[in-house]
């Protein structure tokens, strides 16, 4: 087997640039015998070469000099693992038309200047590989954008934050309230001091966008996805759902409809405690993909961490290397300045069953009366549930689920419900979905 030595450089030397400097020394031989590459770490740029690290690199490697890579030729290929949206985006333009190709695991610089970097590639004959944006470990990009490449994406449904997973199944297997379980999070390392783009859906938003674009073909802006976080979870609807066979998952969805209208959303949702995802625990992530060829495909792993994502930076370094990343990367929609039309389908149009949780006075008629308002708005009532326990003013917990109905009748009926004297504070509503089965 003939060797060929590829020469590569890091910029951001914190835990991922970590765990990629140990696979690249420690796995240096397996991945020889594996690819024919001998993959050859140049240079280290960080702005603190003073701190210990994890992984002692040999001496001289580790720079605060961004020039020593950009201007050694022989290095083709440069990794940014810097994370952010500012410094981030002006170091691929520099890396890009200093001869680069980069590598990158920073999906909200994707999500939110992908286009715009993508053309700055295809204008200097180079690419950008983003496996690591996405789902730490877990080869999704790869997965959409080759072996699944001979099917029509009809949906994809996703667990893509661990942070909100390792929250939401500690209060649901411990019945812990929300804000105990994000402090023992944090405690734990498995959220961040400001977990806010965690627990506000923008994280799973920045995912989805970069997958929605590759399993459905087309440019995906933010703007084109609605957002819900899991700051408002309350415990007492964990429960519920428990009660009703449901678990809570903060999911991203992406589905193409008959008339092949895209919708594009982040929420809380309530599942079947059956399906797939529901058994997705603590800080994993999943996605589960049906296309119309394969049928359903779940892809399960660790969605961040040192050396998962580390895993995925090198896994892209070879797919460059061989040769194999940049035609995938020439013909990828995003990366054109002609959007493919796409049809997006507005939330109000979004059908779906519903959980709503009011606190009702407990008084006769009191039924009739959200019903009525419920009945007004189109909506069928498929379940209703009355706890005992006496709330605030002389109000009960009422629990209601609904057939399947348009988003548009429930915002109306929520509205109108809250003006109920008999209703006292705001409703709580949360969608359920129903995932397809692979029959």
């Amino acid at each position: 087997m003939n060797t060929k030595t590829v020469k590569i450089g890091l910029v951001g030397y914190g835990t991922v640039g970590t765990g990629v400097a140990k696979i690249l020394f420690d796995n240096a031989d397996a991945i020889t015998k594996r690819t024919g590459l001998k993959l050859e770490l140049a240079c280290v740029v960080d702005k603190d070469i003073t701190s210990p690290r994890k992984y002692q690199l040999p001496e001289g490697m580790l720079t605060d000099e961004l020039g020593v890579l950009l201007e050694d030729a022989s290095i083709n290929i440069a990794l940014e693992l810097v994370g952010g949206t500012t410094f981030a985006k002006d170091l691929h333009l520099k890396l890009l038309r200093s001869g680069k190709h980069v590598v990158t695991a920073n999906k909200a610089l994707l999500a939110e200047h992908g286009p715009e970097l993508f053309r700055e590639a295809l204008d200097a004959g180079r690419c950008i590989a983003f496996e690591a944006s996405c789902c730490g470990g877990i080869p999704i990009v790869a997965a959409l954008q080759t072996g699944l490449a001979a099917n029509q994406i009809q949906a994809l449904y996703g667990i893509f934050n661990g942070t909100c997973n390792y929250i939401l199944t500690h209060m649901t297997q411990h019945g812990a309230a929300f804000s105990d379980v994000l402090k023992e999070a944090q405690d734990k390392g498995f959220a961040e001091a400001d977990p806010t783009l965690d627990i506000n859906g923008m994280d799973t938003a920045h995912k989805l966008a970069i997958l929605a674009g590759l399993a459905f073909n087309c440019k995906i802006g933010m703007k084109d996805i609605c957002v819900e976080g899991i700051e408002n979870v309350d415990i007492a609807d964990v429960r519920n759902a428990l009660e009703m066979g449901y678990i809570l998952k903060l999911l991203a969805i992406g589905e193409k409809d008959a008339d092949g209208r895209i919708s594009l959303r982040v929420h809380p949702a309530f599942i079947s405690e059956h399906t797939p995802l529901a058994r997705v625990d603590g800080p994993f992530n999943a996605v589960s993909v049906f296309g119309n060829a394969v049928g359903n495909v779940m892809l399960y792993g660790r969605g961040a961490g040192m050396m998962a994502t580390a895993s995925a930076v090198v896994a892209d370094i070879i797919d460059i290397a061989m040769g194999n990343s940049q035609p995938l990367f020439e013909n990828l929609v995003m990366a054109h300045e002609v959007k493919r039309s796409a049809m997006f389908k507005p939330m109000d149009e979004l059908t779906s069953r519903f959980y709503i949780r009011i606190m009702a006075k407990d008084e006769p008629g009191v039924f009739a009366k959200y019903s009525y308002v419920l009945g007004e708005h189109k909506i069928s009532i498929s379940g209703a549930i009355q706890h005992e326990w006496t709330g605030p003013d002389n109000t009960v917990p009422v629990v209601i689920t609904t057939h399947p109905t348009q988003q548009k009748n429930i915002t109306a009926a929520l509205l109108e419900l809250e003006q109920l004297d008999v209703i006292s504070g705001k409703p709580v509503c949360i969608r359920i979905v129903d995932i397809p089965e692979d029959k």
